[in-house]
């Protein structure tokens, strides 16, 4: 609840709380004495890494948001989130990529996210659209322009 929290805290700007919120849910994601995640809740530090890269991009700090995301998928327990979960997290990722002007990361961050959980990206509107947005703003890798063909869209966002 302090991850939910501390993202609706940020997406309606309010810093100080946003940052509260998810400093409670860190302790919490500390003290968790089994790091396998036996219930598969998806709690623990790495959601938490995930959650302040999210709110710091709310936040308007999307710099922030990418170093806290590299830092996040780079950590053990990225692996043990579920498939869904890290393409999630890849998605918000693209976005804060394109946010910083850099739309071949955002299209690596949807290619990863395609090959992990491809449904996340062939189903949800918003991946589809960062795809397109990808694809419009710089030629794409080869890899992303085959993903955007695949999943019908073309350079003009059509």
């Amino acid at each position: 609840m302090f991850l939910q929290a501390g993202l609706a805290a940020a997406g309606d700007g309010d810093r100080r709380n946003a940052h509260d919120l998810l400093d409670h849910a860190a302790t919490l994601a500390d003290r968790q004495v089994d790091a396998t995640d036996p219930h598969h809740t998806g709690f623990g530090p790495v959601a938490v890494e995930l959650a302040r890269s999210l709110a710091a991009h709310r936040l308007g700090d999307t710099i922030e948001a990418v170093r806290r995301h590299e830092h996040a998928v780079r950590r053990d327990g990225w692996r043990r989130l579920s498939p869904e979960q890290r393409a999630a997290a890849l998605v918000d990722a693209a976005r804060a990529h394109l946010d910083t002007g850099d739309p071949v990361a955002a299209g690596h961050a949807l290619l990863d996210a395609d090959r992990i959980a491809p449904a996340e990206i062939r189903s949800r509107p918003v991946a589809r659209t960062l795809l397109a947005e990808v694809i419009q703003r710089a030629p794409a890798p080869p890899d992303v322009a085959r993903l955007s063909t695949t999943l019908g869209l073309t350079p003009s966002g059509s």
